[in-house]
């Protein structure tokens, strides 16, 4: 993994955090979640993982006018063989590119529902499975901007992590500035793994071992979020298993074979923050020091 983060940097600058999470996304079968403002790089980070990765790819552009069947493809009718065939659409990847996924109406949106979590679409009664790894990278804007429709809380949960990029530091910007537009040298990164490694490297995460007092002190986070005021509602059994298995996969890029609870705190945000909904509107900077205070009112274990 060593020599992929290193790849991913030669493109996305002073970011590596951001990367090494994006890659304990995979590494945990989840989903990614880019969201930030116009400019700094979530397609380009994309782009960059799927080129590492070395899988099948499709980038797929959300407009407010594409239809579930431009996503998932469709029945064609052949009238000399006088039966229909199957056409798959480019969600028949194992990586997809959801660019701008919020400008899309919440009928496409939906469409990605069922290939995110089970792994398979169903297209006029008919099942077809997805190829495996199947690892979605949504991009958007955030809410504010004009043209966006809301993910609803059903397809956001879909999503392992949330990350955004940021605004780089003073050095790596200039270092942007003066190379010029990475995107290019991003397609011509070498591929440093394939779809049978990268099954491979998830299959090894369910051996990381948790301590039975990391489980506790997780389920205390959960139990918390779901008591606490200042939340409308707190973490689905599904959320505090996308925080057990992010941590396993963390503590796999650090190169150990257990967790630790800086692990747990490392993974948390990214993984609340689009779960978690404050009862008062708050800008993302203020929610994300709000739910931060989670992990100083919940004690770590002894």
């Amino acid at each position: 993994m060593h020599t992929a983060i290193q790849a991913i940097t030669q493109v996305i600058k002073g970011k590596r955090e951001v990367i090494k999470l994006a890659l304990a996304c995979l590494l945990a079968k989840g989903h990614l979640l880019l969201e930030d403002l116009p400019g700094t790089g979530k397609t380009t980070l994309a782009i960059t993982l799927a080129r590492v990765l070395g899988c099948s790819f499709a980038r797929i552009q959300f407009t407010s006018d594409l239809l579930p069947a431009d996503i998932l493809g469709c029945l064609v009718y052949h009238p000399k063989e006088g039966a229909f065939a199957f056409r798959p659409g480019p969600i028949f990847h194992h990586i997809i590119l959801a660019d701008e996924i919020n400008r899309a109406t919440p009928k496409a949106q939906s469409a990605l529902l069922e290939a995110m979590g089970e792994g398979q679409v169903s297209i006029e009664g008919v099942v077809k499975l997805l190829p495996q790894p199947f690892f979605v990278i949504a991009t958007q804007n955030p809410r504010e901007l004009y043209g966006t429709f809301p993910l609803p809380e059903s397809q956001l949960d879909r999503f392992l992590m949330r990350l955004d990029i940021g605004y780089p530091d003073h050095v790596s910007e200039k270092d942007i500035l003066r190379h010029g537009h990475y995107r290019e040298e991003a397609s011509k990164l070498p591929a440093s793994f394939n779809a049978e490694t990268v099954l491979a490297l998830q299959s090894k995460i369910s051996a990381v071992h948790t301590h039975e007092d990391l489980l506790e002190y997780i389920l205390n986070l959960i139990s918390f979020t779901r008591d606490w005021e200042m939340l409308r509602y707190g973490f689905s059994t599904r959320g505090a298993e996308a925080l057990v298995n992010s941590s396993k996969a963390w503590a796999f890029l650090e190169g150990r074979d257990y967790v630790i609870p800086e692990d747990i705190q490392t993974v948390f945000l990214p993984i609340a923050f689009h779960r978690l909904i404050p009862q008062q509107e708050l800008d993302p900077k203020a929610k994300g020091l709000l739910l931060k205070s989670i992990l100083e009112k919940v004690p770590l274990p002894e």
